[in-house]
């Protein structure tokens, strides 16, 4: 469908007629609603794959364990949990405002909400999303990827089938979409992509002082440090794993890792081994290995990958054809090199050699960039990795594991600065959709004059006398 900005005003305006009947309100309705979801994702489970598949070359494996599951186990939660989450809270209002003792906070919907969801997990990030706001109690517009265009066609229809339009609706094409939605007035939005789109999102927001949750790449990577203590074939096999994992094309995924040269020889000899065994010696011809999302991805990729050809110690070929490109390692790499400045989003693995004893003033310079998604520490030394995780900026992370900080129940997902905005995940997302609102009741009896004029006077230091007590 070729959307034009009046129809998709008349979507808002038949989202925000439904809100303002009170029908998403009830925790029973939204629970109902869910349970809705959750069945509805099992049923189209292949389907869906099958979309992962086509998009992005996702087996059906990584489909399930990276979107399908993720989502089952999200919602259950949400379901589980949402009847506490949604309870109102009850606070003691204090002397001061005797005799109303009794203060509530309410967790209210914002209303009408815009989820701009990625190409890369085209899935998990829009129905996860969703399903986040629809704990909240909202109404949702989704601006899906134009890039995962199979994704896109199967989730239209998905939602179609599941909800009615003023609830729940997808809307499809390319920016120029985008911009009509980012011009109407929503109560909330959650975008999720890259920085440099996240800050057009929030300028474009701000025109209606719309509240944002952003969840981005982060403008200069994600680090991996791993220190000469670490132990190298563990590490090298989680770190494996993960840059396989959609074919590097994962928020949090690593950008670069920065090695302790006493040990960056064999570590690079156990990264090389871990990558055979995991994909083969041919990752390319796999038919399990991810492929990139465009053939303009492909080219930027390849293109990085022929700038730093003589420095390619495994991997550095591709095909075209299949938009695959292998896991590539570049080493050595300086650390203010521009292959390590900005956010990859590929297969490439830049390795960047320190000493161990200088480690500090490696973390020191990665604390002076922008603040990352993710970080990923890993040695044998729990006295510098617990302060190293206490004191640096970023997302969230992991201390000898990868990526997995994310799958927690209960815990926040999510960055700051270049790296997001906001949180959410189970309880987290349903509080990132809901506003708390502070209501007092009153009392008409016993209603006592301390806050009233006159101030001055005999009455001056008797107000006082009571006001200081009371403030305590």
């Amino acid at each position: 469908m070729n959307y034009t900005e009046n129809d998709i005003r008349n979507i808002v305006a038949e989202q925000r007629k439904f809100f303002r009947t009170g029908t998403t309100l009830p925790v029973k309705w939204r629970i109902q609603q869910l349970k809705k979801l959750k069945t509805a994702v099992i049923a189209h489970e292949t389907e869906l794959e099958d979309a992962l598949s086509e998009d992005l070359g996702r087996s059906r494996v990584e489909a399930y364990l990276c979107d399908i599951g993720p989502i089952i186990t999200e919602v259950n939660e949400m379901i589980h949990g949402l009847r506490h989450w949604a309870r109102p809270e009850r606070h003691y209002s204090g002397f001061m405002c005797f005799p109303s003792m009794i203060t509530k906070v309410y967790k209210m919907p914002y209303g009408v909400s815009l989820v701009i969801s990625p190409f890369n997990f085209p899935v998990l990030l829009t129905i996860g999303v969703v399903a986040a706001a629809m704990a909240g109690g909202n109404t949702v517009v989704i601006k899906s990827s134009s890039k995962s265009a199979a994704c896109t066609k199967v989730l239209k229809k998905f939602f179609a089938e599941v909800f009615p339009p003023e609830y729940v609706t997808l809307i499809d094409g390319g920016h120029d979409i985008a911009d009509m939605c980012l011009a109407q007035r929503f109560d909330k939005i959650f975008y999720t992509g890259s920085p440099s789109v996240g800050k057009h999102v929030l300028a474009e927001a701000a025109k209606n002082l719309i509240p944002v949750a952003l969840e981005l790449g982060g403008e200069t990577g994600n680090w991996c440090v791993v220190r000469k203590d670490a132990d190298l074939k563990d590490t090298a096999r989680k770190i494996a794993f993960f840059k396989l994992c959609n074919a590097g094309q994962i928020c949090i995924n690593i950008n670069q890792i920065a090695v302790a040269e006493e040990v960056a020889k064999p570590f690079i000899e156990e990264l090389k081994k871990a990558f055979v065994t995991q994909i083969g010696e041919q990752a390319i011809d796999n038919p399990e290995y991810p492929k990139l999302i465009t053939d303009g991805a492909y080219e930027k990729c390849a293109n990085l990958a022929n700038e730093y050809r003589d420095r390619i110690v495994f991997g550095g070929v591709g095909n075209k054809e299949t938009r695959r490109y292998a896991p590539t390692l570049i080493y050595p790499v300086d650390i203010n090199e521009h292959i390590v400045q900005h956010e990859l989003f590929c297969s490439l693995l830049p390795i960047v050699p320190y000493k161990d004893t200088e480690v500090d003033v490696l973390m020191e310079t990665i604390a002076d960039r922008e603040h990352p998604l993710a970080m990923y520490l890993f040695t044998k030394n729990m006295r510098w990795a617990n302060r190293v995780m206490q004191t640096q900026q970023y997302g969230g992370g992991c201390i000898n594991e990868v990526c997995i900080h994310m799958m927690v129940k209960g815990v926040p997902f999510n960055g700051t600065g270049h790296s997001g905005m906001g949180a959410y995940h189970g309880e987290w997302g349903f509080r990132e959709f809901t506003h708390p609102q502070t209501v007092l009741k009153g009392k008409t009896r016993f209603n006592l004059p301390l806050r009233e004029h006159p101030y001055g006077g005999e009455m001056e230091m008797k107000k006082l006398k009571f006001l200081r007590i009371f403030e305590r």
